[in-house]
């Protein structure tokens, strides 16, 4: 039974591209901000739960991070839609899809490209949360 795990966790490291490998185990943008510009929870039909946190400076996403209750598959899509979107405009942000972080991971497994999805509406949902609140005060992004 050793042997057969052993071989699993090698079929693991070896069938993933480095970009996927390198978003699933990133840590340094899971955070809660304090007080973000926008804020989006989401929760998948799996059952997985994202929350994406956004600060703005200068129209630009200055901050983005996110917390996730969920798999590795959705931890990865998190990164990748933080990859994507740190530095970008609003409008930029808002043009960021599922198949971008699908490709941009390139070895999502296809029956959990849902994760892409559950990531970019979090983020989606904390860009919508971003503008009304500066409509709301008047301001642009």
């Amino acid at each position: 039974m050793e042997n057969n795990k052993e071989m699993n966790d090698t079929d693991f490291w070896n069938c993933h591209s480095v970009e996927y490998l390198e978003m699933a185990f990133e840590s340094g943008h899971k955070e809660v901000l304090h007080h973000p510009d926008g804020y989006g929870k989401r929760t998948g039909d799996c059952g997985d739960t994202v929350e994406f946190y956004i600060r703005v400076r200068a129209g630009r996403l200055d901050q983005v991070s996110f917390t996730t209750h969920g798999c590795l598959n959705t931890t990865a899509c998190c990164n990748t839609v933080v990859k994507l979107t740190r530095g970008k405009t609003i409008d930029q942000a808002w043009e960021i899809t599922p198949d971008d972080v699908v490709n941009y991971l390139q070895t999502l497994p296809k029956d959990h490209e849902h994760c892409a999805q559950l990531a970019v509406g979090g983020l989606y949902l904390a860009l919508s949360d971003f503008q009304a609140g500066a409509h709301k005060q008047g301001k642009t992004a």
